[in-house]
């Protein structure tokens, strides 16, 4: 087992000395920030907890446990954090002063790049756990009982898939009739603007039947569509018995034999590891779906050779032809970044041309902001603040446009939409388009775990309105 960092006494309800609350009492609150890696990281959080005794709570201000799970892409991570901590820490006080213990957990990337640090600037944290680590949250949390500051931030031999509980069907069900399933953490390209290496870790893939496993599990329990994570999904290798490593497009081939896998995803996406056993796979699937992520972040060359990206423009405009000749109704999204050191208006209006000449139905972009210890950080030519605004706000106008024209070209057409949840207002249900988008209309609400189909009436900036068709849904509903 890796070192473990340990400090003085934890301030509040232990420095008090309430005892800690005992049995099924204990609620835990679990807050997550960023992608959906972490919102898989913290139901597996969740499940680990629930194992000891913990139950949910949406109120922080009912937890005897608070887990804050923390992102590092966003710009200011540490310094949200940090803004987090100081109500928690007030919140924290409130409970001891009413004779509650509280014990407060920070999670996630920020907790790998910070460690320690964040002891030292809030002492109202217990213990900090990196994303690679969570699985020992008991043992932390025992050590953390005798009023010391515990700090798991290593990256352990061990997999934390080895040791993670499986969740209860009940809470499946309580999740709703999609989820997400990691397949593969860590990444090997070290693109010079990016933390992921460092906070999670070298590339490595989970085994094929530990993956079937859980997607078995998910299935038993009413889910109808996975979407398998990764930082780098598509470098996926995981290890099969009895047979060589199995790549993304094997992966998904076996897992659309799990009877009651409607659907499949995947994300995110790098365009070098981007095969043609992939793109065939788009083709030949019929539970893939025709919607890929797939981040280009620049149209310059020079930048794109700054950023350490590995591939050229020409290079993903050809990946993005091969990808709609294999499967001529995908849609592709992808990631943007705009103000990166050094980029002149030459270079993005190079950007601003390559997704003009792509075309996506949707996009994330943002404003470059230094992320601490990467090389981009001290690169020279830092863009000003002002002139990164305005072209963010230029390539945003034409990815919006964009967006916006491809819904409307759903208007009039019959698709196939996986019923989710009840809708906001009375009689109305909402499920998701094969292209991702939510698609609202009228229905029971028996009618959510079903694959329906429905004439598409009109479109918004970021939903579509549907009328549902009459006749048999194609499956089972949610249980």
């Amino acid at each position: 087992m890796p070192e473990i960092e340990k400090y003085g006494a934890a301030s509040g309800s232990e420095a008090a000395g309430i005892p800690a609350p005992e049995g099924a009492g204990r609620r835990m609150y679990v807050k997550s920030f960023g992608c959906q890696m972490n919102v898989y990281d913290a139901q597996r959080m969740a499940d680990i907890l629930a194992r000891e005794g913990f139950t949910r709570t949406d109120l922080p201000e009912d937890a005897d446990l608070i887990v804050v799970n923390t992102c590092h892409i966003r710009e200011r991570a540490a310094e949200k954090l940090f803004s987090e901590l100081g109500k928690l820490r007030a919140l924290k006080a409130m409970r001891a002063a009413q004779k509650k213990e509280t014990k407060l957990v920070v999670a996630g990337c920020v907790a790998q790049a910070e460690g320690a640090e964040i002891y030292r600037r809030q002492k109202a944290v217990d213990a900090v756990v990196g994303p690679q680590s969570y699985h020992r949250l008991p043992q932390i949390l025992q050590q953390a009982n005798s009023g010391m500051f515990i700090a798991d931030t290593e990256f352990p031999i061990e997999s934390k898939f080895d040791f993670l509980p499986p969740p209860s069907p009940g809470q499946i069900r309580a999740r709703g009739v999609s989820a997400v399933v990691t397949v593969q953490e860590g990444c090997d390209k070290f693109c010079t603007f990016c933390v992921v290496p460092y906070t999670r870790g070298a590339e490595a893939s989970r085994p094929v039947e530990s993956i079937i496993a859980e997607v078995e599990a998910l299935a038993a329990a009413g889910v109808r569509e996975v979407t398998l994570l990764g930082q780098n999904v598509n470098a996926y290798h995981g290890a099969a018995k009895g047979g060589p490593a199995v790549s993304l497009a094997g992966l998904c081939e076996r897992i659309s034999k799990v009877p009651g896998i409607a659907r499949i995803r995947y994300t995110t996406s790098h365009p070098g590891d981007m095969d043609s056993n992939l793109i065939a796979a788009h083709r030949s699937l019929r539970s893939l779906m025709p919607y890929l992520h797939l981040p280009v972040q620049s149209g310059s060359d020079k930048i794109l050779g700054a950023m350490n990206r590995r591939h050229k423009r020409k290079d993903y405009i050809e990946l993005a032809t091969n990808i709609r000749a294999a499967r001529p109704d995908i849609a592709l999204s992808s990631d943007f970044i705009v103000g990166f050191p050094g980029e002149s208006e030459e270079d993005f209006e190079a950007t601003m041309d390559l997704a003009a000449a792509v075309g996506f139905a949707n996009a994330y972009s943002f404003k470059y902001s230094p992320r601490p210890g990467t090389p981009a950080a001290s690169l020279p030519r830092q863009i000003p603040e002002a002139v990164k605004a305005e072209r963010l706000l230029r390539l945003q106008a034409l990815l919006y446009e964009q967006q916006r024209a491809f819904n409307a070209k759903m208007v009039g057409r019959t698709v196939e939409v996986l019923v989710e949840k009840r809708g906001r207002h009375p009689g109305q249900i909402v499920g998701k388009s094969p292209y991702l988008q939510p698609v609202q209309m009228e229905g029971r609400p028996e009618r959510i775990g079903q694959i329906v189909r429905a004439e598409i009436i009109s479109s918004g900036a970021h939903s579509l309105f549907a009328r549902l068709l009459p006749g048999e849904a194609s499956n089972e509903a949610f249980p």
